[in-house]
C-alpha cells in the first residue's frame, strides 16, 4: 500500500449542527466589513510575499515574522469564505483577527518550513504550479477566492455551483447534506494546499487528490504551529 503523504496545510471545518435555513441569504451582506479589510490584508500579503521571494532566493528561508501574518491572512480568508460563500456551514461571525481562533468552526494552518530550496523559488509559483491552476480554476471560477494573491469573490465554479446547492437542500429540508459538506472541505484542502505553495510558503507540490471530511491530517511538523495556532 502507498503511504499518503501528509501536507504541511492543514484547513479544516465542522459544520454547524442547526443551521438557519435562511441566513445564507444575507450571510455575503453581513460580510462587507471583512472583505473591505481582506482588501488591504491581501494587499500586504503580495508585497509581503514579494519580500520573502528574496528573502528565500538569498538566504533559503522564509522570514518568520513574515511567514506567520501571511498565514493569518490565509486563515482570515478561510473563516470568511466558510462564513458566507465557500460552505457556508456556520452561522457563526466570523473573528476580526489574523490569529487561530479554536473554538471557531474553521481553522487553517501551514507548517513553518525551516528551509525553503531557493532553485524552487524561481519556477514554483508561476511554471510547475501551471497545472494545479488549471485545476483550481475550475474549482473556484476565475481564479477567484482570495487564494494565491486574489483580493475578492469572482464565484462561477464548482465550489460556488455546490456550495449553492447546499444552502437549496438545508433550506427546504432544515439538513445540510454531509457527504457534500465533505466534499466541498475536500475541493477547499486542495486550493489552500495550492495557494500555499504557490505563496512560496512550501516546497511540497500539492498532491492531485482530493482528501474530503472535516479534519485534516496534522502538518508532519507541529512542534510550533504558525501564527501561535492550535489544534481545534
Amino acid at each position: 500500500m502507498i503511504p499518503v503523504t501528509v501536507s504541511p496545510v492543514r484547513i479544516e471545518a465542522f459544520l454547524d449542527p442547526r443551521l438557519s435555513r435562511w441566513m445564507w441569504l444575507v450571510k455575503w451582506f453581513l460580510a462587507i466589513p471583512h472583505y473591505i479589510v481582506l482588501f488591504f490584508l491581501w494587499i500586504a500579503f503580495f508585497f509581503v510575499t514579494v519580500f520573502a521571494f528574496f528573502a528565500i532566493l538569498f538566504t533559503g528561508r522564509y522570514p518568520r515574522s513574515l511567514f506567520d501574518f501571511n498565514v493569518g491572512v490565509m486563515r482570515w480568508n478561510w473563516r470568511v469564505a466558510y462564513y458566507a460563500h465557500a460552505a457556508l456551514g456556520t452561522d457563526r461571525y466570523p473573528p476580526f483577527t489574523l490569529a487561530e481562533v479554536t473554538d471557531y468552526p474553521a481553522h487553517f494552518d501551514v507548517a513553518y518550513p525551516e528551509r525553503l530550496s531557493r532553485g524552487l523559488v524561481l519556477v514554483k509559483w508561476w511554471l510547475l504550479a501551471i497545472p494545479q491552476y488549471i485545476v483550481v480554476g475550475m474549482f473556484v471560477g476565475d481564479w477567484g477566492w482570495g487564494w494565491g494573491g486574489a483580493d475578492r469573490w469572482h464565484g462561477g465554479g464548482l465550489v460556488y455551483f455546490l456550495s449553492f446547492v447546499a444552502v437549496i437542500i438545508l433550506a427546504f429540508t432544515g439538513r445540510y447534506p454531509v457527504h457534500l459538506f465533505d466534499f466541498l472541505l475536500g475541493l477547499a484542502r486542495w486550493v489552500a494546499r495550492v495557494a500555499a505553495y504557490a505563496s512560496l510558503m512550501t516546497d511540497a507540490y500539492p498532491p492531485f487528490r482530493l482528501d474530503m471530511g472535516a479534519q485534516d491530517a496534522p502538518p508532519p511538523d507541529a512542534r510550533t504551529p504558525a501564527g501561535g495556532s492550535g489544534q481545534p
